[in-house]
């Protein structure tokens, strides 16, 4: 196994051994969580892989906008858009947790201007998402979640 493919999996299994524990302390304090998201809106987005359909939860943070969750494809910042963003547009509908509910939503991309907007909005909340715009030259997609009724 080459270096660089060494090092690939082992940030993926930290990022997963991560997630897990991050998804463990959202679960157990109702959608609170410490570390770099305290006091910060988070939530438990589940996708099905696009090709596997295996069932794949990732945190997330999340602005509100009216009804809507609104997050935020950034991949901190990468030139590539996350493993998430392309099994969620793959779909119609995807699942979200939110504190302890958890509940069906429709995805879409926003458009601008509504797009720049709502990005600045979780701007406001984590400034590091304005690190991840200037760090990459894709424009990085915005999601609306609007829940099923």
């Amino acid at each position: 196994m080459s270096k660089i493919r060494k090092e690939i999996t082992k940030y993926m299994s930290d990022e997963s051994e991560w997630n897990k524990k991050l998804i463990a302390e959202f679960r157990v304090n109702g959608g609170k969580v410490g570390g770099h998201f305290e006091g910060k809106t988070l939530l438990l987005l589940h996708t099905l892989g696009a090709k596997s359909g295996q069932g794949r939860v990732t945190p997330t943070a999340y602005v509100r906008d009216g009804e809507r969750f609104v997050i935020i494809a950034s991949n901190s910042g990468a030139e590539s858009h996350p493993a998430w963003y392309h099994n969620l547009i793959s779909k119609s509908v995807a699942t979200i947790e939110v504190g302890a509910d958890q509940f069906n939503v429709y995805p879409s991309i926003a458009q601008e201007p509504e797009r720049t907007h709502l990005y600045d909005k979780m701007v406001e909340m984590m400034p590091i998402f304005e690190k991840y715009r200037r760090e990459t030259t894709r424009e990085i997609p915005v999601i609306l979640l609007t829940p099923v009724k």
